[in-house]
């Protein structure tokens, strides 16, 4: 997946990822995501949650971030 950005964009979201996941666990949590955008409706995160979180493990790893985002 990593593959097909390119440099200049993995380095954005690889900055941007970092900004969200303030903890720095390489995980962004339903709680950090909500901290990072306070107006994102429930039903957003919910759409986020069911579309992106493949693993359904309630966190997304950079590689679902990315999934996401592109």
């Amino acid at each position: 997946m990593t593959a097909e950005i390119s440099g200049e964009r993995l380095a954005q979201l690889k900055n941007t990822f970092a900004s969200i996941d303030t903890d720095g666990d390489g995980y962004i949590s339903e709680a950090e995501l909500k901290n990072h955008f306070p107006d994102l409706p429930a039903e957003a995160l919910g759409a986020m949650s069911q579309e992106a979180d493949s693993d359904q493990d309630g966190r997304y790893s950079f590689e679902e971030f990315i999934r996401a985002v592109s």
